[in-house]
């Protein structure tokens, strides 16, 4: 059942550490990452829109050859302002809703391949359900157990103690942000200039979900990822 909620997808030319992230072929599809993200996203059955927000012409061929009547999928030409390696994301953050208008909005990224409609569909369910529960939006999150030293090599998250060596299990859980999803309501965004809420429901989603494209060697894993577990 679609929801009053719409999906705010970046794409950008120039991006620094991986040449042509977004469109270069992976794992054999030719539209790269994009393509993958943009089949993915017409597959959720909650979603009421895509906006594809870029400054990239080839952004904008590939998403209109997946929905030529963009149906689903609108291309938005971003402002080149927004689209520099300085730009600041508070900026495009209060640039959102000025072109998406539905009343709930989840931002999520082109490099997180291996979230599939079925992960977005549940992230926002999820999301509405617990807005009765008080929360105010949904970040998604993978659990990291694992010992963290500070920039002096001193033991950052837990009290080592007499056990300079706890298991892992025993330490303490913290969170890191995958970038798969960030949901909360439109006037968030313009009240409080941000993509979550004050307080946020934290959405956990193993080490695969969590994948996220950074840098060269993250994508010719990604691929090798893709073609063992995903490819048809």
């Amino acid at each position: 059942m679609k929801k009053d909620i719409c999906f705010f997808l970046p794409t950008r030319k120039g991006s620094q550490r991986v040449k042509s992230k977004n469109t270069r072929p992976f794992a054999g599809i030719s539209g790269g990452i994009l393509e993958l993200k943009l089949r993915q996203l017409m597959e959720c059955k909650t979603l009421s829109n895509v906006v594809l927000s870029t400054n990239d012409e080839f952004s904008m061929e590939i998403a209109t050859k997946i929905d030529p009547h963009q149906s689903k999928i609108k291309v938005i030409q971003r402002p080149d302002h927004l689209c520099l390696d300085t730009t600041v994301l508070t900026d495009l953050i209060k640039y959102v809703p000025e072109i998406v208008k539905e009343s709930h909005i989840i931002w999520g990224h082109t490099t997180t391949p291996f979230v599939k409609a079925e992960d977005y569909d549940t992230g926002i369910e999820k999301y509405f359900s617990k807005l009765e529960e008080g929360y105010d939006s949904l970040i998604s999150v993978m659990p990291l157990q694992n010992f963290l030293l500070d920039q002096r090599g001193d033991v950052f998250n837990y009290d080592a103690g007499a056990n300079r060596w706890p298991r892992t299990q025993d330490l303490p859980v913290l969170y890191e942000v995958n970038h798969a999803m960030f949901i909360t309501s439109r006037d968030i965004y313009l009240k409080e200039s941000n993509r979550i809420g004050s307080k946020p429901y934290l959405y956990e989603q193993d080490k695969i979900k969590s994948f996220d494209i950074d840098w060269i060697d993250d994508f010719l894993i990604a691929e090798a990822i893709y073609d063992k577990l995903f490819k048809v």
